[in-house]
């Protein structure tokens, strides 16, 4: 305990680069996964989704990202089993980080999509296991994760084929497609306000101090939802169509409405996975400035501070902008085709998957979701549509990175110990 009192403002500072560089991590691999299917397919530059990543990110995170950072911080290890030694548990949130964030490193550069949260919550059971004791790590807790690392992808999955298979249903194999997507695209927007809008009703707003009962929420997300949708439709009616464009491809007007579409479920999307995926490098950050802070005290409760979600969002944005076209490129392209109505989708029906999520306080991978979903509008397709030595690898790399972040977190763990005893 004297160790934190002395070292109170290295440790803390320490948390903060480490935190900053695992979220530049999340920015660089994660937010490609967001923002992947929109610039893949052609309906947002590079430079549009960082600016959209930038503001819906943060706005992710500092309305809707407690939920998460809770499960992160303290649903992992059980910290009353460390009685009189809580600096073990600052070593372990220091290690997680920083193993978490050069895992990232080396995925980004690989190209790899890898999941966020895999390398943290293997990270801290990792240190947990090995720094004090299995009998420490929640692993009822950490099953309950590892679930939802396969039932997410699933459901993604699931919803996305349903998604498309209503648009192939009401617009794409109709007599007039182009004609069919100006009636109903509006419909689908309206679906994107309303999820994203009851979310932050529901959860997000908590964080502020303001909670409304049900019906309100319903009635205030159904505002939000019907305002997205006018917007939505005045942008398609300033559409310009041609014949000309639909004889080099049949669907090529008609996808301008859906490339519309598209800016909203970006939109849904960086929002989800600000609220989801921030918890990823913030929690352990908040574990070290709450137990510091109060001198070895690890509190039972306690509410994460904004500036600390506010690090997560600013770092987030920071990876996407410096090294985000990557991994852009092999979401966008290399699993499946996107035009903007598969991109549609698969974005749609992943960012439902991880505000469900995030509003329960599951950790899942947007990585997983995401993948999930494509996949998903792939098979609506027929399995021609996929490029099965993409998912492949995917899925290697998916494997390889819970004992890496573990591996690395022991590494770290130990020195942290050795160097400040």
């Amino acid at each position: 305990m004297d160790i934190l009192v002395a070292n109170s403002t290295l440790l803390i500072g320490m948390a903060v680069v480490f935190g900053l560089f695992m979220a530049w991590g999340i920015g660089a691999n994660d937010v490609a996964n967001a923002m992947g299917t929109s610039v893949g397919s052609g309906a947002l530059t590079f430079k549009q989704a960082v600016i959209i990543a930038a503001i819906f990110e943060c706005a992710g995170a500092v309305l809707a990202g407690g939920e998460v950072t809770k499960t992160i911080r303290k649903g992992i290890v059980d910290v009353s089993s460390l009685g009189t030694t809580p600096e073990l548990l600052v070593y372990g949130m220091l290690a997680s980080l920083l193993a978490a964030g050069i895992w990232l490193l080396v995925a980004t550069r690989m190209g790899w999509p890898v999941s966020t949260t895999h390398s943290i919550v293997g990270a801290i059971v990792g240190f947990g296991a090995v720094g004090i004791g299995m009998e420490a790590v929640m692993w009822g807790k950490v099953g309950t994760i590892a679930l939802s690392w396969v039932t997410s992808p699933l459901m993604a999955g699931v919803i996305a084929f349903a998604l498309f298979r209503s648009l192939q249903k009401l617009i794409i194999d109709t007599e007039d497609p182009l004609a069919n997507a100006k009636k109903y695209v509006p419909y689908y927007i309206f679906l994107v306000g309303f999820t994203i809008a009851m979310v932050t009703m529901l959860k997000g707003l908590k964080h502020v101090g303001v909670k409304l009962p049900f019906e309100q929420d319903l009635i205030y997300a159904g505002l939000v939802g019907v305002i997205v949708a006018l917007i939505g439709t005045v942008m398609i009616k300033r559409l310009k169509f041609t014949a000309k464009a639909d004889k080099k491809f049949h669907f090529a007007n008609m996808e301008k409405i859906f490339g519309v579409l598209m800016i909203f479920t970006a939109i849904a999307m960086a929002f989800a996975h600000g609220s989801n995926d921030v918890a990823n490098a913030i929690g352990p950050v908040a574990a070290v400035v709450g137990i510091v802070s109060s001198a070895g005290e690890i509190a039972s409760k306690s509410a994460t501070p904004v500036w600390i979600l506010l690090l997560g969002g600013a770092g987030i944005v920071i990876g996407v902008a410096t090294y985000g076209h990557k991994v852009i490129a092999t979401v966008g392209s290399g699993i499946s085709e996107l035009t903007p109505s598969r991109g549609f989708a698969a974005t749609l029906a992943a960012a439902a998957t991880v505000v469900v999520a995030s509003g329960t306080g599951m950790p899942i991978s947007t990585t997983h979701t995401l993948v999930g979903a494509v996949i998903g509008v792939g098979l609506a397709r027929g399995i021609g549509a996929l490029n099965v030595g993409v998912i492949q690898t995917i899925f290697l790399s998916w494997i390889i990175t819970l004992p890496a972040g573990a591996l690395l977190s022991i590494l770290f763990f130990f020195f942290f110990k050795g160097a400040f005893s």
